[in-house]
């Protein structure tokens, strides 16, 4: 618990001097008080995270990663132990920034970035070690003042969807029902979460075929076992895919919640405004087009900073389709024709995503197939 506040405090987000009610068997740092709690909130809700107050793994790692600011500690490419963190994110910036291609703002020091660091070397005069050491922080300083702004890495992901051109045969996807093995997810109303999208996963997976996409699912990957999301982050990148989809259903502790939403690789809250252009267009058309086609309750986009979507290469998109706590929304999740129609929704938006705007339809009106 100590550690958690001395984090916080080191983030601006708790006074140093906040105090506590003293426990005689504890000291004032072991408290998670209402101060800490208000902090983790905060915080979480700066870094696109779950809002529960409770410092699970991923929050922990992100506390983690935010600490560290660009000159702190020498930066490199390691296959085994990669790493992570903000001054890592501002360095992808700074590359981006200057015209050298390291993929999107992501905090992750993978191959990508090692590449565009060694090619900044090679052209600023340095050593391209693809080590980021105290020379090319200098060089990176010097240089900060006068390149600022833009959206580089946006400007690529639209010119890579023009030039791939709208027919959908050829194209890669990965679908990704969520959950599964030993891990049902969500259960009520009879029905559980692994379920629902495996049967959804598999219509999808039909229709895509027939239009020539070639479709990966992840629920091979299970077995009789449970899938971390950085497993499944590392198939989709495998397969070096277009895109991919994460189809989940969802819960809460009100019954009267329900509706769809869906969630892209976002963070815009915090100091580098970390997000994933085509996902968060592909995550709009996904959500409006079932919106529009199935007549569930709009929770809208969102972004997210959650490990699927942060971890894959490229751009990803999660569906919550309905809460199963819902009585009206698991109804609707029990219909075969529904899970049809969400199946076709999901493809229209991908071919949507595809089509030059002179040719593409108003939402809810394109029909498939169409440029197969």
């Amino acid at each position: 618990m100590a550690e958690i506040r001395s984090k916080l405090v080191l983030l601006g987000l708790l006074a140093a001097d906040a105090r506590v009610d003293q426990d005689p068997d504890r000291g004032d740092d072991a408290l998670f008080d209402d101060a800490v709690d208000r902090a983790v909130r905060h915080f979480q809700q700066q870094r696109a995270l779950t809002i529960d107050g409770i410092v699970g793994v991923e929050t922990y790692r992100q506390l983690d990663e935010a600490r560290w600011r660009l000159g702190d500690r020498v930066l490199s490419y390691s296959v085994s132990h990669m790493m992570v963190g903000d001054d890592v994110a501002t360095l992808q910036q700074r590359l981006l920034d200057m015209g050298f291609d390291c993929g999107r703002v992501d905090g992750l020091l993978g191959p990508g970035t090692e590449r565009a660091l060694r090619d900044f070397q090679r052209n600023y005069g340095l050593r391209a070690d693809g080590t980021c050491g105290p020379s090319t922080f200098r060089a990176l300083d010097r240089l900060a003042r006068t390149v600022v702004g833009g959206h580089p890495h946006a400007m690529r992901e639209s010119e890579l969807i023009h030039r791939s051109g709208p027919a959908l045969s050829g194209k890669v996807l990965v679908v990704d029902p969520g959950h599964g093995g030993t891990d049902p997810g969500v259960v009520a109303h009879g029905l559980s979460e692994a379920d629902v999208v495996w049967d959804l996963a598999r219509r999808l997976e039909g229709r895509l075929s027939a239009l020539g996409v070639q479709a990966y699912l992840t629920r091979g990957l299970d077995g009789d076992g449970v899938v971390a999301e950085e497993q499944r982050a590392a198939f989709a990148n495998e397969t070096n895919a277009d895109l991919v989809i994460s189809l989940h259903s969802d819960r809460n502790d009100n019954a009267q919640a329900r509706g769809v939403a869906t969630f892209y690789y976002g963070s815009g809250g915090d100091a580098h405004g970390l997000r994933s252009p085509t996902g968060e267009r592909f995550a709009g058309l996904v959500q409006r087009e079932l919106v529009a086609r199935t007549g569930m309750v709009d929770c809208r986009t969102h972004g997210k900073a959650w490990p699927l979507l942060r971890s894959t290469r490229m751009p990803a998109v999660r569906v919550e389709l309905g809460y199963l706590t819902n009585a009206e929304d698991a109804a609707l999740l029990t219909q075969a024709s529904f899970r049809d129609m969400a199946a076709e929704s999901i493809v229209v938006a991908l071919q949507r995503l595809y089509l030059p705007p002179d040719q593409d339809e108003p939402t809810g009106m394109l029909r498939l197939p169409a440029f197969i």
